[in-house]
């Protein structure tokens, strides 16, 4: 069996948190598989210590610019340095030409700024995290940075959003590599879900405020949230505010990105998420408790935003 070579790209600031969902992610894998299935290696430039975020010091395991090919794998790192990363030319000269010389590329967080500045998304739709979408977003107009997904395949390359979804995507690559019952050992190892789907959500509505910049917005959406089995027409909402539905369209849009009928559907289909999570309530009883008419209707919201269906969502919640 071949080994698959895996080089992690790190850098001063690096992730303590990326790297180690990585690393650690696929020595599991090979000690479930009981031979080795990887080979991962930490570069660095000059191959020297990298002192991460935290303050934590990690060793390189080789030099970044004797690093060759092929490889089946390369994975640049997320980080509060990444910044520094992507205006390093020698980084971004090596990142190129490993790039050329791997099956697949990928990114943990940040690391999409460093794979954009050296010109490898232009075109793609990626994500990365959050909190750093738009500002990468302003700064490599050419990628489609998509805040909303844990992680993105788009052909060859794979991003993912930041942190801990670093392990979601390796156990996405083991079970693309080796099949769903080596990433499931693996998953039971790390104590994890077996696979959070891609198109999950980074973070929700129920648990981080939204930028509002209005306060009938606010008014709006936190009647939304706490009445999703009412009548939440746009028109419904409209006139309870006091307002056309021209202008409260105007005003979610501005503060939220969102017309109200996008965020009333997504508030559902979150709400769906967790209870299909956390309850064994039938398919029906989800649907009813968050206004959508039917199971099938769900169905179609969670596949737009989730890209699989409830049910199967639901056994990826219990696998673990």
């Amino acid at each position: 069996m071949t080994v698959r070579r895996m080089v992690v790209i790190g850098y001063e600031a690096a992730s303590l948190l990326d790297i180690a969902c990585v690393t650690s992610t696929l020595e599991t894998a090979n000690d479930h598989a009981g031979l080795p299935l990887y080979e991962v290696r930490l570069a660095t430039p000059g191959g020297n210590p990298i002192t991460c975020g935290t303050g934590l010091v990690v060793q390189g395991q080789e030099v970044l610019e004797r690093v060759t090919g092929p490889l089946d794998t390369i994975i640049v790192t997320g980080g509060i340095g990444h910044l520094d990363a992507a205006e390093n030319r020698l980084i971004l000269a090596h990142v190129r030409r490993l790039a050329r010389e791997s099956r697949r590329v990928s990114s943990v967080c940040t690391g999409a700024g460093v794979l954009a500045a050296a010109g490898l998304l232009d075109g793609r739709r990626v994500t990365t995290h959050w909190e750093w979408a738009y500002d990468l977003s302003v700064r490599y107009p050419a990628v489609t940075f998509d805040p909303g997904p844990i992680f993105i395949r788009d052909g060859h390359v794979r991003t993912a959003a930041g942190v801990t979804s670093a392990l979601d995507l390796m156990l996405a690559f083991i079970e693309e590599d080796s099949g769903a019952e080596l990433a499931r050992k693996v998953a039971r190892s790390l104590v994890t879900y077996l696979q959070r789907p891609g198109n999950q959500a980074q973070m929700s509505i129920f648990t981080v405020a939204p930028p509002y910049t209005d306060r009938l917005v606010r008014q709006v959406a936190d009647y939304v949230t706490g009445h999703l089995d009412a009548d939440l027409a746009t028109a419904t909402l409209a006139a309870g505010a006091g307002v056309s539905e021209r202008h409260l369209t105007r005003l979610f849009l501005k503060s939220l990105g969102l017309t109200p009928g996008r965020y009333v559907r997504q508030a559902r289909t979150e709400a769906a998420a967790h209870l299909l999570a956390s309850t064994s309530l039938p398919m029906a009883g989800v649907a009813a408790r968050c206004g959508f008419g039917t199971a099938e209707t769900l169905r179609q919201a969670f596949v737009d935003r989730y890209g699989i269906p409830p049910s199967r969502y639901r056994l990826t919640q219990r696998s673990a």
